[in-house]
């Protein structure tokens, strides 16, 4: 994914007013009109222009934009920081595009993929529902397995009475509910923005995504992992602990094995109605030759098996 620089796409400084912004905006998009301009692809360029004015000009999406290393250059790949934008709260209009506009990779990345919501559509104008809002939240692989009640931090931008944008905080205690996958969302009834006249709160829906784990990562309801073991382990075969979210299990090593071997431990993945499964890659980890006595040890393997893993190869 490439990185765009939204700021020198509308030719103005990261510093620009609103109305700059505005102007900038307005010059490009008579220049590059695609029903008028003749300029080499005009109309790939119109839409640049468009989604960075779509940022820039609204001070809750360029405030989370702002946010990113400005010392970024415009097409190098993209990939966002871990939790970079983790507790970032958002309104269903961000989420809305009322245009049916179809936007980049890198914007979507940043504001969520553009989904219509029913709860964003306008009722009478004194008599509306709240917004809907949406934020990303990170929790523990632990908490799907067992299920959770965990502290959330959320930062939403607002305009102060200059029009500033500022990050409010705002920490909510969240049900984590048995069995959640990456991706999944909680909806908290009532938690979004104010509504107008008899209008309620909308909702708030949390997706949820889970931290950066040493051991293993999820795919749906199952768990990936590394195992690593020793020569003896896998030539003769052997009993090893193995660490689970729901505590050492043990894992039965069969003789013979190799590095890359693959083994499954069935439902031991994410709860549900379908419970996931738990898949081990075998790595075997060579002991270092570090004192004169594992040396004579590797001397003697050598001499004693007289084995070629190349053989096959010629070698």
């Amino acid at each position: 994914m490439e990185y765009k620089d939204y700021y020198k796409i509308m030719e103005v400084g990261r510093d620009a007013s609103a109305d700059e912004i505005k102007r900038a905006h307005r010059k490009l998009a008579r220049k590059y009109h695609p029903d008028i301009s003749k300029e080499v692809d005009a109309e790939a360029k119109f839409k640049e222009a468009d989604e960075a004015y779509r940022v820039l000009k609204d001070p809750k999406k360029r405030a989370t934009y702002d946010r990113i290393d400005p010392n970024l250059k415009s097409g190098r790949t993209f990939s966002p920081p871990p939790n970079w934008n983790a507790g970032a709260e958002f309104s269903g209009a961000e989420f809305n595009d009322p245009d049916g506009r179809v936007f980049s990779d890198f914007f979507e990345e940043l504001f969520g993929r553009q989904r219509r919501s029913a709860h964003t559509e306008s009722h009478a104008q004194f008599n509306s529902r709240g917004q809907d809002h949406h934020a990303k939240v990170q929790i523990a692989i632990e908490d799907a397995f067992t299920g959770a009640t965990r502290s959330v931090n959320l930062q939403s931008p607002s305009l102060d009475d200059y029009g500033q944008s500022h990050l409010t905080q705002r920490t909510l205690n969240v049900k984590i509910p048995k069995g959640i996958k990456e991706g999944q969302q909680i909806r908290l009834s009532g938690q979004g923005a104010p509504g107008m006249g008899n209008g309620g709160r909308g909702d708030l829906y949390l997706e949820i995504h889970f931290n950066p784990h040493p051991f293993y990562h999820t795919e749906g309801r199952d768990l990936y992992m590394q195992l690593p073991v020793t020569p003896w382990e896998a030539a003769l075969g052997a009993t090893v602990k193995l660490p689970s979210p729901n505590g050492m299990l043990d894992l039965k090593i069969s003789a013979g094995s190799n590095s890359g071997n693959k083994l499954r431990l069935k439902g031991r993945g994410i709860p549900g109605k379908q419970a996931g499964d738990i898949y081990i890659t075998l790595t075997v980890v060579t002991p270092p030759a570090t004192s004169d006595a594992a040396k004579a040890l590797y001397q003697e393997m050598a001499s004693t098996l007289a084995f070629n893993p190349r053989v096959k190869m010629g070698g």
